[in-house]
């Protein structure tokens, strides 16, 4: 995620409803999120499309690494020839 630029990347709420479609270009334009503020405190965020995405990949991927550690400290280790052996009957159990 791009750095919020306190100049230019908050706004506050009124300012936002009345220039809604501005704030989308501008986001989409910059790359920037926007830190959208009601009674001087932050309320929202407003992102672009692909920086939510990478957003949520990433943090799908962190969860699988995590998960992927959790079974490791527990001992659940698979050797190459076990897991080929594995995928190969997966992917034969598939086949109509």
């Amino acid at each position: 995620m791009k750095n919020i630029r306190i100049t230019s990347d908050i706004i506050p709420l009124g300012e936002f409803k009345s220039g809604i479609s501005s704030c989308l270009k501008q986001v989409q334009a910059t790359g920037h999120p926007l830190i959208i503020t009601q009674n001087g405190r932050p309320a929202g965020v407003l992102l672009s499309p692909e920086e939510y995405d990478n957003l949520v990949s990433r943090k799908q991927f962190i969860e699988s690494v995590e998960q992927g550690m959790v079974a490791a400290e527990a001992g659940e280790l698979y050797g190459t020839e076990e897991v080929r052996e594995r995928l190969a009957e997966k992917r034969a159990a598939r086949k109509p």
